[in-house]
Order: C-alpha cells, then structure tokens, then sequence
C-alpha cells in the first residue's frame, strides 16, 4: 500500500493505493483561503498540518475498517499547490502566513526581477509573474524587511509538510521549477536569479526528482499512525502528479486539470519556452522530462462564485440548470445571441494575458436574462479561457493528440462535451480522473520504493494510462457557433483591459 498526500488550496486528500493500482480509500478536509487586502490570498501553514493528520487519521481508520492494516503501508508521497512561499526562521518556524499561487501583489517586483536578471526568461523558461514564487520574496525584502532579514528556509506548500513528517528540507524539479529560482534546462538552482532576490542556496531546501527518497516518517508519527517509519518520496507539484497519475508522460500525451485552477498541460521532447505567452515550461516529475503549460487561475472556482451569486445550491445544481438549458442556437451567427459572455477573470490571469488586474465580467445582460444562462455563460467563458490557453501552447510547436481530463470538473459529461466542441479536440474521461493529483503521488511513491526494494515493475507498468469512460469529439457545427462568440469574447476582453 501506498499513501498520497495532496495538499490543494481547497482542501487536503489523502488516499491509499495499492500495487494493482486500486484506490483502496480517500479523505478529504476542507481548507480556507483568507484574502487580507485586494490581490492577496494567504494560508495559515499550521492549518495545512492540522488537515493533514485529520485526513491521515481518517484515512488508517477508513482502511482498518476494510481489514487494512497500517504496517502493509510502504512509503508516502506528496504533492500539492504551487509556488507558494512558506518562509521559516533559524528555529524552523513559520514567520508569517503563506502568499500562495493566486496571489497578485507582487507584479512590479516581476518588472524589477527581470530588469535585475535580463536573462530570466531563457533561464527558467518563463515570464515572471506575480504567482511565483520569486516575486513574493523580492516583495517581502521592501514591504516586510525587519522579516525578511530573519528569514534561514524558503519552503513550497507541500515541502513544508515533508518537514513536519521528516524534518528535512527538500523538494523536487516539478514543483521547484515554478519558483522562478530554478535554471529548468540544467535542473539545479541558479546562483543568480536567487541572488537577485537578497538569497542564497542556504535558503532553499536539497533538490531532488520526483521519485527519490528524500526520508523517513519522524517517529512519534509512525507510533501515532501506527506505521513503519517508512520512507517519504520527492513527488511533485500538483499538475506533474495529476500527469503522472494519468500517465501523461511522453510528447503526445496531454492533460486538462479542471480543478480550481484550470490548466492544459502537455509533456514534451526536452525543454522548451514561450515565455512571451505567458506559456509555463517546468520540469515534470520523472528525471530528464519537461513539460509545457497554460494555466488559468479560475477554472471550476467559477462554478462556485456563479453558484454563490444565482443562488444555486451548490455547483452540481448549476451544471444541472445548465445542461437543461442547453445551447442557444437562436444567435445570427455574429454571436449576437440572448446568452450572456462571462470572463473568468475572477482572481486576474495568467496564460495568455499575465495580467493580475484583470477581472471577471458577465457582458450582455438584459432584462430577460436568468440564472440559467449565467451558469451557461459561467462553463462556456472558462472554457475559451482553456482553449485560448491550448493556442498559446501550441503555439511552440507542441501539439498533443491525446488528451485526458482530470479534476472535480471532469466528472460532468455536459462540460466535458462543450470543452470538447470549443477547443475542437477530442477529450478523454478515464477511471480515476477525478482522484487527481494525489494519485501521482502516490503512484510516485511506489517508483521510489521499487527503486531500492527489488520491485521488478518498470516504469511504465506503474504509471499506466487508467481506462477509458468516454470520448467526447467535437461537433463541427457547434464548433463554429462557438468559434463566432470566442471572438467577441477575446474582443471583450481587449476592450477592458485598460478599466480593470
């Protein structure tokens, strides 16, 4: 059995995998995120730790109740949201609430990152934006100086969980490539972008690949869960172990996570950019793999804010109304229709427009219109936020034929299917697509243990494609329809972008 810890903004999962690859027990528990000024989105580390054992706790006593037992558990692994910035004094302790992934306060010090280091972009293979990790530290060295000055440890979310369960520092390639801190193409830290931020490399934690050992469970937690102190692995930042647990992991393979956050991501040949896209290029979880990247900062968290506004009583209630609303076919073919166009730009954006101030917007109200449509409008907006996300990518030449869905989103056929039409790809739903990243985790677990257990199971055998639900294929017809509102949509966007 393998255990995978995955440490989201919504909520904490820990789930049991075993050998065969059967889920065999999942806990989630629910986190906040506090929003102390405009562009700011925090999380109290100690509330990480605390969900954490919770959902452990759970999870053993879930388990037990199947006849599990807790010492045929082999290893943990981790992953977790990205490019948060965790930062630690010389006791080890935590010096202020983590500025986490969606934060947007820091975009001057991007511009001023940039001026410092002019050759950020081929060294990391990205534009510097206010989500990394980077700019926060930079942001904290003028507006925080008195604590930036005790700062001895910069930790990602998920790593700073590694050192409650081991008390090691460390992380993987994945998730240290979206700190902004790392030279991706040579897979180490770069002496001079850390610089550039008032640090060193005795502020960052030993880097490892995703399937390394990097210790062991501490021991009061081993007794209290009743375990082994059993080897904790690197793993990898969330949207790696989502690949990995859906087995994308050769050029060809790609993945849309309909979670949060929305993201197209896309394993490759080696490393490649297109920073001036806003397109992500990170290292993947597996040693000498790369992989290209758009995200969008609210995908299915504007399910959430829709359903808040409408009164639905929850996200599946709106997909619901959606779907028995259906499509609006009474447009002119201008996309002048009765429906409502929604930007999605609730917490700014990323890939492509890398503008935090952006907002979000239902344009074309009129007096007839009703919940319904705005939930309609809702999935249709994140979904040209996706497809303008796929171009971007695509636009490095990397074009993937396989594409697997996974996330909470993935679980409705009637968003799947409109996703499918808008992009104009085909889209895959397979087992254990809405497990998410922890799957990877987990899955990434199991590598490191065979790698030092005599496991004979290759690499392949254990990240492993999960079988097909369904196929969703374009329809050429509605993709045109769609295609004329995507248009004013972009349209939209470019008209507001100088009153955001």
């Amino acid at each position: 059995m393998f255990i995978g810890i995955d440490l989201g903004t919504s909520g904490v999962k820990a789930i049991l995998l075993d050998r065969q690859d059967n889920l065999r027990g999942s806990i989630t528990i629910p986190l906040t995120v506090t929003q102390p000024q405009p562009l700011w989105r925090e999380q109290n580390p100690a509330d990480w730790w605390h969900a954490c054992q919770q959902a452990v706790d759970a999870l053993l006593v879930a388990a037990a109740k199947e006849g599990i037992c807790p010492a045929s558990i082999e290893a943990i692994g981790l992953t977790g949201q990205m490019h948060g910035a965790t930062v630690l004094d010389a006791k080890g302790d935590v010096l202020r609430p983590a500025i986490l992934w969606n934060d947007g306060r820091s975009f001057e010090e991007c511009a001023e990152l940039e001026r410092r280091v002019p050759t950020s972009r081929t060294l990391t293979g990205n534009l510097m934006m206010p989500g990394f990790t980077a700019p926060k530290l930079l942001w904290l060295a003028k507006y925080e100086p008195e604590l930036f000055d005790q700062i001895e440890m910069v930790l990602l979310p998920k790593d700073w969980l590694r050192y409650q369960l081991t008390g090691d520092f460390a992380s993987d390639m994945s998730d240290a490539a979206g700190t902004m801190w790392l030279d991706v193409g040579q897979r180490d830290w770069s002496d001079e972008l850390l610089v550039a931020t008032g640090l060193t490399r005795k502020h960052m934690p030993q880097l490892h690949e995703g399937t390394d050992i990097t210790g062991t469970l501490q021991p009061e937690l081993a007794q209290r869960w009743g375990l082994k102190q059993v080897p904790i692995v690197a793993g990898a930042g969330d949207n790696a172990a989502g690949a990995i647990g859906v087995g994308v992991i050769k050029p060809g393979q790609a993945m849309f996570s309909l979670g949060t956050s929305g993201v197209y991501f896309a394993a490759s040949d080696g490393f490649h950019a297109n920073p001036e896209r806003a397109v992500h290029s990170f290292c993947h979880a597996l040693p000498n793999t790369w992989h290209l990247m758009s995200v969008m900062l609210s995908a299915a968290s504007c399910l959430d804010f829709t359903a808040q506004l409408t009164g639905y009583a929850d996200v599946p209630a709106l997909l619901a109304a959606a779907e028995a609303r259906g499509e609006d076919n009474t447009g002119d073919g201008t996309g002048n229709s009765g429906t409502p166009l929604f930007l999605p730009y609730l917490n700014g954006e990323r890939t492509p427009h890398n503008n935090p101030a952006a907002q979000g917007v239902f344009f074309g109200l009129n007096a007839s219109t009703k919940p319904a449509d705005l939930a309609y409008s809702t999935l249709e907006g994140v979904g040209f936020g996706l497809a303008d996300g796929i171009d971007a990518l695509e636009s490095t030449g990397l074009v993937s034929t396989d594409i697997t869905l996974i996330g909470g989103g993935s679980r409705s056929a009637f968003w799947v299917q409109m996703l499918s039409d808008i992009s104009n790809k085909p889209l895959t739903r397979r087992q254990g697509g809405d497990v998410g990243p922890a799957l990877g985790a987990a899955r990434l677990a199991r590598i490191g243990v065979a790698q030092i257990s005599g496991d004979t199971a290759t690499l392949s055998e254990i990240c492993t494609v999960p079988k097909e639900i369904a196929i969703h294929t374009p329809n050429l017809d509605r993709h045109n329809r769609f295609a004329t509102r995507r248009k004013k949509f972009n349209v939209i966007y470019e008209q507001l972008k100088s009153v955001f």
